[in-house]
Parts: structure tokens; sequence; C-alpha cells
């Protein structure tokens, strides 16, 4: 190395024409300059830092935009982040992170049993041969640069062939060991996916987590990424951690042999390593960045940036028709531009720390290994007199020195790389710290959503609204309602409709519906008409009062049905499987019949039943709502929930739809705005939008005149100015009707 630093300044001196003095200096000048930038990194970094904070600050709000959303007031915002803290501690190797790990590990590992066990064993066992190879290929090369030294032909010949031999079983334990921890990888990965997905759909989760829990941000990337990265991580830092334990151990073992062969000291040597070693791990461990906070946050921001890239996909459609791409174009370059200054403070972080651990690691310790193992040749007792002694029949001679050496050497440095594989170990543990707390986290918000336990910030407590108040437990409220299942009847007894962010659309909601008693529900726009259905459905928690309804006997249907992944037979018998259907003795000309009943019979004969399509964008709108009037017929429940169900149906078609549904003896709850549809209920529910509500028989002739006597004084009134008799009339109509001002449909 001295010899290419000189060559290289005597060709800069020739080149450059200057002093080689010169030269030397500026070129440690500039490694000096270089290093210190690297020790000052931090520094410079958190000043940086400092002087962006506003910046730095605007982009952190732009990340939680949901939680600001939630708390409009800054004290709050302050004070919810400072709750945040509190209950999800920085990820790093502490009890915390041992204890959800353990939890992780009982649904990776269910059983000693398991195949799991079986691979995580033979892993063991070739991690095992592949340092019993080691030992032998540091003995092996030992012999080869000692036949080669004593000029032995044949012998070195030999040692050589060996060399080859042992290279095919090498190779085998080498790939068995990659190949085992792909499959242990994969087997992880395949029993946390199983358990998130049961708790996941368990009690309808995955609604309630995103629509009255407020914990999990970006589920979705939990649900993989994180996932993924544990299960890779955990099969990892297996081998990671006990191949050199293995090596360590056994290494050890041979060298001990290897330095009592030379009837030297055994003790020395281990004590300096050990020193050397543990003062290296301990400065590491005090310097070391919180890589679990940094893999936590990095993984939040990615998560983020998938979430603006998953809503514009999601409504492409309506971004392109206000032609918002501009907006949305900013918003994802933000979110980016935060993930990449994360990143570049992570880089930063690392820089300094890596250096630190490559110094101590590869120069710090090679040195010490090299020290240690001269310490048996330079302290030696033997000393030949003469050198042709020493050459040939020597009981010390130079072949049998450079054959401890060599062997030696490379024992250390198997050694040596194993103490720093495991001490490296460390950071990725850290950093695993970071994932395990978002995926255990993510099966603890899962497992309290499926129990009904929500945890959601609430802007304020607020007054009584009615005669009824939301009682709360710290800062969540309690939902004290009870839900009875009947056997027939629809029953609500002093039920609050209560949005998830507590607030109260109706303080207080009675009536009893029976079988055969179809409802019509009217009312504003806000009062509180969709969120009943939620409330019917079990959507929504009850905060108050008696709900009684029949067990799985309602069936919703919404203004925009969804279009499931399958064929056309799937979209009727959603959420039903093919064997459901067969179980059920429903046949295929019994779905015909159903599509003739909503006018659709032309898609059977255009696409038969088992053609796979994209549903949702072959169907019109009002196809797409007679599909799933046919979903309808199919179920045949006790309660059809219809909300604006065949706003994009023709009426004759809409009337002949809702009579077959009587006819079935399917009892309809509808929210309509169509007159048309007046007539095929006997009760309205009719709700003015400040809470009140009426519950009545529907004299559909009488609401007709009415609406009919509105849309005449609507009609007057374009050509001249409406009279204030008029105006104080059609304020009546509305408010009989349970409409708003200008709703004339």
């Amino acid at each position: 190395m001295p010899a290419v630093v000189s060559k290289f300044l005597e060709k800069g001196e020739t080149a450059l024409k200057v002093n080689r003095t010169a030269l030397s200096g500026a070129v440690v000048a500039a490694v000096m300059f270089t290093y210190g930038y690297k020790v000052a990194y931090p520094l410079l970094d958190r000043y940086f830092h400092k002087v962006n904070k506003e910046q730095t600050n605007i982009n952190n709000n732009l990340v939680k935009t949901n939680i600001i959303q939630q708390n409009g007031d800054p004290k709050t915002q302050k004070a919810m982040t400072q709750r945040r803290k509190l209950r999800n501690p920085i990820p790093a190797l502490n009890l915390r992170f041992i204890l959800q790990f353990l939890k992780l590990i009982k649904i990776m590992i269910p059983s000693v049993f398991s195949p799991e066990v079986a691979l995580l064993s033979a892993h063991t066992v070739f991690l095992l041969l592949r340092t019993f190879l080691s030992i032998y290929v540091a003995n092996l090369e030992g012999a080869i640069v000692k036949y080669t030294v004593k000029k032995e032909p044949r012998n070195f010949l030999i040692q050589l062939s060996k060399w080859f031999a042992v290279a095919v079983p090498a190779t085998f334990i080498n790939s068995m060991i990659k190949y085992l921890e792909s499959k242990i990888a994969l087997s992880f990965r395949s029993r946390l996916v199983e358990h998130s997905y049961e708790l996941y759909f368990k009690n309808q989760s995955y609604y309630r987590v995103t629509t009255l829990d407020g914990r999990l941000d970006n589920c979705s990337q939990r649900l993989t990424d994180d996932i993924e990265t544990v299960a890779s991580t955990v099969s990892h830092l297996y081998s990671q951690i006990t191949k050199p334990l293995f090596d360590i151990l056994l290494m050890a073992i041979a060298l001990a042999n290897l330095v009592k062969s030379r009837n030297a000291n055994l003790i020395t040597g281990p004590v300096i390593i050990s020193g050397v070693v543990l003062f290296s791990a301990l400065l590491l461990r005090i310097v070391s960045p919180k890589f679990g906070q940094l893999v936590a946050q990095e993984a939040e921001k990615k998560g983020y940036l998938r979430h603006v890239h998953g809503r514009i996909v999601a409504n492409a459609e309506e971004i392109a028709f206000y032609g918002g791409h501009k907006v949305e174009q900013s918003h994802l370059r933000s979110a980016f531009r935060i993930l990449v200054q994360h990143m570049e403070h992570v880089f930063g972080v690392k820089l300094w720390f890596v250096m630190l651990e490559q110094f101590l690691m590869k120069y710090v310790w090679s040195g010490t290994g090299i020290f240690v193992v001269s310490l048996p040749i330079l302290l030696s007792a033997t000393k030949p007199s003469k050198i042709n002694d020493e050459l040939s029949t020597g009981q010390d001679s130079v072949s049998e020195r450079t054959h401890y050496f060599t062997t030696a050497k490379n024992l250390l440095i198997t050694g040596s790389n194993a103490v720093e594989r495991l001490m490296s170990s460390y950071k990725d543990v850290v950093e695993l710290a970071g994932h395990t707390a978002r995926v255990a986290n993510m099966f603890h918000v899962l497992e309290e959503a499926s129990q009904g336990i929500y945890q959601k910030t609430v802007v304020e407590k607020k007054d009584k609204v009615g005669g009824f108040q939301i009682e709360f437990k710290g800062n969540q409220p309690l939902a004290k309602g009870t839900w009875i299942h009947s056997k027939n009847e629809i029953l609500l007894v002093d039920v609050p409709i209560v949005t998830p962010n507590c607030d109260v659309v109706c303080p207080s909601l009675s009536f009893q519906l029976l079988p055969g008693q179809h409802l019509l529900i009217t009312g504003p726009n806000g009062c509180g008409k969709s969120s009943l259905f939620r409330i019917l459905s079990g959507l929504w928690p009850i905060y108050g009062g008696e709900l009684h309804s029949p067990k799985d006997a309602m069936f919703y249907i919404p203004q925009r049905p969804y279009m499931v992944i399958g064929n056309l037979r799937d979209q009727i018998i959603y959420p039903d499987t093919y064997t459901d259907m067969i179980n059920k003795q429903v046949t295929e000309e019994d779905l015909r019949r159903i599509m003739q009943m909503v006018n659709l019979e032309h898609i059977v004969e255009r696409d038969t039943f088992h053609e796979i399509k994209d549903w949702t964008d072959i169907l019109s709108g009002g196809e797409k709502q007679r599909m799933a009037v046919a979903r309808l017929f199919y179920h045949k429940p006790k309660y059809a929930l219809l909300d604006e169900c065949t706003s994009a149906v023709s009426i004759d078609v809409e009337s002949n739809i809702y009579q077959q549904a009587i006819d079935m003896g399917i009892t309809l709850l509808t929210i309509t705005h169509r007159p048309t549809l007046w007539k095929f209920h006997s009760h309205i529910l009719q709700f003015d939008g400040t809470g009140s509500w009426t519950f009545e028989m529907l004299d559909s002739n009488e609401r007709l005149d009415l609406k009919s006597e509105k849309t005449e004084i609507l009609q007057n009134s374009k050509d001249q100015t409406m009279s204030n008799k008029n105006i104080a009339r059609l304020t009546e109509i509305n408010k009989l009707l349970g409409e708003d001002e200008n709703q004339a449909e």
C-alpha cells in the first residue's frame, strides 16, 4: 500500500508539476476535510433541519391530514399528539418489543409439531454443517500453504483435490441455507397473513377500523408490506444470529486446540479479543441512532404516499371531470418529497454510524486478531540454531509456523466475521422492532374492533341534544344501547342516531315495524335516513335505548351497487359462493328467471353466466342497480333496506320491481324521492332535519295531491314573483312532505 501511494504521488508530481510535499499535504487535507465532514454531519443535519422547521411542520401536517381534520383546534392537536406518543412509545429493543415479538412468534410457530419447527430444525442442521465445513476448509488452506512452503508437489495436489472435492457439498449446503431461509420466511408470512385476514374480516372489522376507529392509518400497507418485512427479517435474523453463535463457539474451540498445540498461553488471546469486542459493542450501543423509530416513520410515509396514489385511482373519473390533475399532482409530489427528505435524513444518520462500525470491525478487530495470532509465534520458546534445520526437520519449522498462522488466521477471520454479523444484527433487530410494533398494533386494534371497542378522536364533547347526551369514559364515547334479536319485528325504543364523530342527528327514535308493513323514509339531506340503515344493519354502535331486529334478515342495496370480481353468476348470488348456491338448491334456470324479473335477460344471452368480465365498467348505472335487485330476489330476505337503489331505473321497470318484491313477501324500508313509489308503502317515517320525526300510516293519495300542488306553485313562480301566501303554503307543504325547499321531483 505505501508503494502504491508513493507511485501515485510521483506521477502526480510529474503531471501537475508541483512539489511532492505540497501534493502530499493537499491529499492529507482533503482526507481530513472529508473525515471531518462525516463526523460533523449529524450536527450540520440538525442545524439544517432546524432552519427548515417550518417546512417540516407543513410536511408533517400533510402526512397527518386525517388527524388534523378531526382536531381543528391546535391545542387539541398538540394534546392528541402527546397522548399518541405515550400510547405508542418509540419502537426499540425493550420489554414492549419482546412481548410484541413473542405474540407474533406464537402466531408464526403455533406448536412444536408445526411444519415451521421442522424447517427451523433443518435450517439449524445445515448452519451447523456450514460451520464444521468452515473449520475443515481453514485447516485445508493451512495444509495447502504448508506443503507449498515445503515444496512437496504430491501432498500439495492431494490437498488441492480435497479442496475441489469439498466444493460440491459446500455449494449444496450454502444453497440449502438460502432455500430454507426463504421457505421459513414464506411460511411465517403465510401464518401472519392468515391470522390478519381472520381478524380483518371478523365481525366486519375491515369496516369498523376505517369508520369507527382512528388508530390504524393505511391498514393495507400493514397487511402487505409490513407483514412481509417482519416474516423475511425474522427468518434472516435466525440464520444471522444462529450461525455466528455456532461459528464463535466452534472456532473458539478450534483456535484453543491450535494454540495449545503451540504450547502457548490460552488465556491472553481470548481476554484481549473479548475486551476489544466488548468495548466496541458498548461504544456502538451508546452512539447507535434510533433505527426502530426511523423505520416506523419511513413505513408511515411510504403508506401515506400509497394512500395518495390509491385516492387518485379510486377517484380518477371525478378528478378528470373537474380537471383537478394539478392539485392531485401537487399532493403526490408533496407526499414523495416528504419520503425523500426522511430517506436523506436516514442516509445521513447511517453515514457516520456505518463509518464507525466499519472502523471498529474491519480494522481494529483485524489488527487485534493479527496481534493475538502472532503471539504464539513471537513468544515461542523454540529457537533453532541453524537455518537449514528450521527449513527442514525442525519441530518449529517455517512450514509448521506457516501452517499454524494460515489456519489460525482463517479461523479468526471466520470468528471475527461471526461476531461482526452478530453485532450488526442488533441494528436489524431494532429495525425489526419498528415493523413489529406496526403489525402487533394492527392485530391489537383489529381484535378490539371485532369486540366493539373503538378509539377515535372526538372534536368536542357536546351538551345534551334533545334530552340525550353521549356518555364518555375518558375520551371515548360509551355505546350503552342494547341490541336484542327478535323473531320478526323491528322495534326501536328511544334509540338515538349518532354518527361515528359523535354528532347526534336524532336524539331519540321509537317505532315498531311488522312484516308486511312497508316503510317509506323521507326527510331533507343529512337528517339521518341512511344513518338509520347503518344502525339497523349493525354497522354503527347503539349509544342508547333498545333495538329489536331479526338476525340475518336484512339485505341492503345502496344507490351505487358493488360489483364483485367473478362471472355473471357471482354478481347475482353475492355474497354467496357457488357452493352455497348449490346447497340452497338454486339452479341456473332459477337465476335466468330472476334476470328476466329485472329485465336483464339480454345480458345472460350476451355474456352467459360463466363469463368473467369487469362488470363495473361493462354495466351501465341502471343495469348495476337492477343487478343489485336481482341479488335481493335471489336471497329473499325478510327485510330490504333500499337506499335510492332504483334512481337510475325507468319508472315502469321500477314499479314492476317493487311489486314483485312485495309479492315475494319482502318487507321494504325505502329511501326515495320518487312519488311513484309511495303507493307501495303502508307507513312513513319522516324526519324534519332538526332531530324531530313522525311515524304514521301513509296516505299516498294525499301525499300525491300535496306533491302536485307544490309542483304547480313552483311552475307558476317561474314567470312571476311568488306571493307571501304561496311562500307560506310552499313551506307548509315541504314540512308535510319532509322535503327540501326546491325539491320538486
